[in-house]
């Protein structure tokens, strides 16, 4: 309990200001899985991209900040909200779920539970110390170093992060131009 208490009076504005989105961001996060109607469920998940745009900032990357809220605050989540209401979901259409299911995903979550409760207990995953003659290098997040860094060493993830958007662009075409009657893919 002390070295929370020691913990909290060494903090910075900024790291407060972490510590308030982290929380932030967690409630929304969880407001998105267990909102039981979707509108709030994308709600929540704006919500969320904006406290996670507020983590940007504080890591000096203003570009990756705007672009979170132009692409995904404002167009991503005008897509998921014309889709919600292009599917017009209704409780008696909802297939019942089954006790298998239920439990499979009980217990698919408690996995991923223990291990990220694992990960963040790890001696190599704390967070390293910043001395006082550490240089500040102003270019941490620059659009131009982010663009040579994207097109360099991480070209096969971002040309399979295209591909995969393709196909969920395709498959948004193909669901919304079905007939009714025809079977679903």
């Amino acid at each position: 309990m002390s070295e929370t208490l020691t913990f909290l009076k060494s903090l910075t504005p900024a790291g407060y200001l972490f510590l308030v989105l982290t929380v932030v961001t967690l409630f929304c996060a969880i407001g998105v899985v267990t909102a039981r109607n979707p509108i709030y469920s994308v709600l929540s998940l704006i919500a969320t991209f904006f406290c996670l745009s507020g983590h940007y900032v504080l890591l000096n990357a203003q570009f990756l900040a705007a672009v979170n809220i132009i692409v995904y605050a404002g167009a991503i989540m005008v897509l998921f909200l014309f889709t919600i209401m292009f599917l017009n979901l209704r409780k008696e259409d909802e297939e019942s779920k089954t006790n298998l299911t239920k439990m499979a995903s009980v217990v698919v979550g408690g996995l991923l539970m223990v291990m990220l409760i694992t990960i963040f207990r790890a001696k190599s995953a704390q967070v390293p110390t910043v001395s006082a003659n550490t240089q500040f290098n102003p270019n941490t997040g620059l659009v131009e170093n982010l663009g040579n860094l994207l097109y360099s060493d991480y070209i096969l993830p971002f040309e399979l992060a295209s591909v995969l958007f393709l196909v969920a662009m395709v498959g948004a075409v193909m669901l919304g131009k079905r007939e009714a009657g025809d079977r679903h893919f």
